[in-house]
């Protein structure tokens, strides 16, 4: 690997053509021509420069990142041996085409741009492990989707989603979900279905209810809801077996079911919900509980078991 990332270039000096990787990062490079000479060159590090189109690629390029330039136009295809590709971050409004052909694809990030759609030829990723279409001005999450071979992360954040699709429910190798910062009102039952989840963000959505399904996510281990308007939770909640953590903050929870089973859960935030009472028995290895700017109308005996046990308690 070359690394000539952060020297304050705006021309390339002469490279080898043997280079196999490239790194120039952080740079104020604002083409980068000649790639096309470096007959060998497999991965190309250019984030944080001045681009405004996507440098002419050798044949065989692998990796390509080009997160936090001014490309507005992904342009002519790129090689079909890619195997990640990073252009976050730049002032895309669209996907071209041909992006849905690159079927070597592992990784792909497409956040912070202003994408408005995707097609169903997504679908033809069939080696897409990370997904981050996060940070865009999407109103629709494709039911196809669901046919992606995900197993590492799905960032759909902060778009315009009101809902989303039952297809998820196929994603059951996916171990990251964030759907943060939505619209979202209500969560397909097919929830339950992914079944290799490990951590699930969909705070500061619209949702009122949990799906009863949610109970199935028997690996989950975080499971983010702050800023929602749920009211109560499912009683199935109390099988997440798993879970370690649990953020309920800026709800409308007037109540909680039994979270006694919760044998591994260490965090319990709570505040600013519409608490007067708790239940008689909480999880029993809390380390930390949060019930700050709620209204408990007394001290709940199942406090002071928890003080005795060395778990925090804010109140």
């Amino acid at each position: 690997m070359i690394d000539l990332a952060w020297r304050s270039l705006t021309t390339l000096p002469p490279l080898p053509s043997e280079a196999t990787g490239l790194r120039v990062d952080g740079n104020r490079l604002a083409s980068l021509p000649g790639l096309s000479a470096l007959p060998s060159l497999r991965v190309l590090h250019a984030d944080g420069n001045r681009l405004t189109t996507v440098p002419r690629c050798p044949p065989y390029l692998e990796e390509l990142y080009l997160y936090g330039n001014a490309i507005a136009d992904l342009g002519d295809p790129l090689p079909p041996t890619l195997r990640h590709l990073s252009a976050g971050g730049n002032g895309l409004t669209e996907a071209p085409a041909w992006l849905w052909s690159l079927d070597r694809l592992e990784s792909l990030n497409l956040a912070e741009n202003a994408l408005t759609t995707l097609p169903p030829g997504i679908s033809n990723l069939r080696r897409l492990r990370m997904l981050d279409l996060g940070h865009n001005r999407l109103d629709a999450i494709p039911a196809e989707v669901g046919d992606l071979p995900l197993t590492d992360y799905l960032y759909l954040s902060d778009n315009g989603f009101t809902e989303a699709p039952a297809s998820l429910g196929r994603l059951d190798r996916l171990a990251y979900l964030n759907l943060t910062d939505n619209r979202l009102t209500s969560l397909p039952s097919s929830l339950g279905d992914m079944a290799s989840l490990v951590e699930l963000r969909l705070y500061n959505n619209r949702l009122a209810e949990l799906p009863s399904s949610i109970g199935r996510l028997g690996a989950l281990r975080e499971l983010h809801l702050k800023g929602n308007r749920l009211r109560e939770l499912p009683p199935s909640i109390a099988d997440l077996a798993s879970l370690r953590q649990l953020d309920l903050r800026d709800n409308q929870l007037a109540g909680l079911p039994d979270l006694g089973r919760l044998h591994r859960l260490t965090h319990l935030d709570l505040r600013n919900n519409r608490l007067r009472t708790l239940p008689d028995t909480l999880p029993p290895a809390l380390e930390k509980l949060d019930l700050r700017w709620n209204k408990l109308d007394d001290e709940p005996p199942v406090l002071s078991r928890l003080r005795d046990r060395g778990c925090v308690i804010l109140r």
